[in-house]
């Protein structure tokens, strides 16, 4: 790979560690909570183990061996229907404004259709604007109220789309 190329791929045991710090950091440069949200999610520190199934799927951005980024679908907890959940969306400094959100987007919309999910669900905070941006060009709705029960309490945004 050149040091210079920019590589959206499946989650990789090796990626664990590198991958909850990153997005670790990032909640905390976006003064995010660390309780009611993904920062004290257990699942953090064992991604490939927690995304380890046919209806789940982590992917990762990387850089000259760095994870920069990262996203992932998974049926959304504690709720009765064919809806899957746009889980730890997140970019380091040095992954934004490339269209990479984009690209991530993409791949994990693709990924819900193809094992069969009939609506995506996400949360967010009030202010991730320019996450929120991307959600709506996208096609993610605002809804009124959380659905299923994510443990995210402290994200006061939910949104939805039909895939």
């Amino acid at each position: 790979m050149r040091k210079d190329t920019i590589v959206i791929r499946e989650i990789k045991s090796e990626d664990d560690t590198k991958i909850a710090k990153a997005i670790r950091a990032v909640l905390i440069e976006m003064g995010v909570p660390k309780v009611g949200t993904a920062y004290e999610d257990v699942a953090l520190d064992c991604m490939t183990k927690t995304y380890k199934n046919p209806k789940k799927a982590y992917f990762v951005v990387e850089k000259e061996d760095e994870i920069i980024g990262g996203a992932g679908i998974s049926p959304l907890d504690n709720f009765e229907g064919n809806v899957c959940e746009l889980q730890k969306m997140y970019f380091m400094p040095e992954a934004r404004g490339k269209g990479l959100g984009s690209k991530m987007m993409a791949k994990c919309l693709e990924f819900a259709k193809q094992v069969g999910f009939d609506h995506c669900y996400l949360e967010t905070m009030p202010y991730m604007d320019d996450a929120r941006k991307l959600y709506k060009k996208v096609g993610f709705n605002f809804i009124d109220q959380p659905m299923g029960d994510t443990g995210h309490y402290s994200c006061s945004v939910w949104m939805l789309k039909e895939l």
